[in-house]
């Protein structure tokens, strides 16, 4: 089978497409015919050794796939050959098929399509337990979103918006916040470009407070980090959460 490997650190040109053999699924696994890989940022931060995670080279990256199952392990029992599924691989999915445990795959319904389903579960699946699970969003709460034009951001605002939210939805530029608010979002605002000294993270602050409005944010989803995130806290509500989800700007300082 056709794989994009990893074979040296670097950016999505350092790939190498190569014939690799097909994989033979464990007792508990099942192969996929992948159909639709979804491509997300720790993707490209693993093929430059830039993840929490290290994988020996070469691998193939891809950490969400939807497809066919074309075969099971010997203890795999929930899932059948011919069903559609999604998975969560971890790596492996930018190839024609892939070995994935039994456990991390679902079926979904034959009217969604694969390329839909292969974007859903790192962005969407992310958000929604971030919003239920974590900070317990409930109808009427205020959500701040930063970098809400971005792939968890816009499931955020989607999402924040379906559990009865005021969205407010922040990025860096206006054509990103129309996007926002295209996609739900009540209100929004454009933050300038870090890093920032002590006089900017004050106004980045009071930019922040004042799209909050006086009570602050009840929710605030940071897929930024940064400098932006101490700025962003400084918005919060009493008794208000936190939800730490990125870091593209760099690691946040602790105030």
């Amino acid at each position: 089978m056709k794989a994009l490997l990893s074979k040296a650190p670097g950016g999505p040109e350092t790939l190498v497409l190569e014939d690799v053999a097909d994989p033979t699924p464990g007792p508990h696994e099942v192969v996929i015919r992948v159909a639709a890989c979804g491509v997300n940022f720790p993707d490209s931060l693993i093929i430059e050794d830039k993840y929490q995670i290290r994988r020996a080279r070469p691998f193939s990256p891809g950490g969400e796939v939807a497809g066919v199952i074309e075969s099971v392990g010997a203890e795999a029992k929930r899932l059948k050959i011919g069903q559609r599924v999604v998975a969560l691989p971890g790596a492996g999915g930018m190839a024609e098929k892939v070995a994935v445990a039994e456990a991390a795959v679902a079926p979904i319904p034959d009217t969604m399509p694969f390329d839909e389903a292969a974007a859903l579960l790192f962005t969407y699946g992310t958000t929604y337990h971030a919003l239920k699970d974590r900070a317990h969003l409930q109808p009427g709460e205020s959500l701040l979103v930063l970098g809400a034009a971005g792939g968890v951001g816009s499931a955020a605002v989607e999402l924040g918006k379906a559990m009865g939210a005021n969205v407010i939805a922040a990025a860096s530029t206006a054509e990103k916040v129309e996007l926002a608010k295209s996609w739900g979002a009540d209100s929004g605002l454009v933050y300038p470009t870090g890093p920032f000294d002590k006089e900017g993270a004050k106004k980045l602050a009071d930019l922040f407070k004042g799209a909050c409005g006086e009570k602050g944010a009840d929710v605030i989803y940071d897929s930024v980090g940064g400098d932006y995130s101490e700025a962003a806290l400084r918005a919060i509500a009493w008794e208000g959460r936190f939800l730490v989800i990125g870091f593209p700007a760099g690691i946040a300082r602790i105030p």
